[in-house]
């Protein structure tokens, strides 16, 4: 994840962990408003685990179209699964992500 989404720590939106920093997530990609001008949308702060599972299990046009709220991502079967793993680890560490994961 590049820095300049980085947001200082608080708490991720999705497993609930107190983390050093935070990247900003898009709940409509923006590969679906930027080549049509449109305005990007909501974010939600998420760490960069959550970020990155996001990423490895959803291609563009699912996030658009079933995944564009936080609760929306909460109720996925996939990311229940990862959140209940990931919030049981440090948030201090590198947590490894994985379609095996989820």
């Amino acid at each position: 994840m590049s820095n300049r989404w980085a947001i200082p720590g608080r708490v991720c939106e999705l497993c609930e962990r107190d983390v050093a920093a935070l990247t900003e997530h898009h709940l409509t990609p923006r590969q679906k408003t930027k080549r049509k001008h449109l305005d990007p949308g909501p974010t939600i702060a998420l760490c960069p685990a959550c970020h990155r599972q996001i990423q490895v299990l959803f291609d563009h046009n699912r996030l658009a179209r079933d995944l564009n709220t936080a609760e929306a991502l909460k109720r996925d079967p996939q990311m229940q699964k990862f959140l209940a793993w990931v919030s049981k680890q440090d948030p201090n560490k590198r947590v490894k992500v994985d379609r095996k994961l989820a």
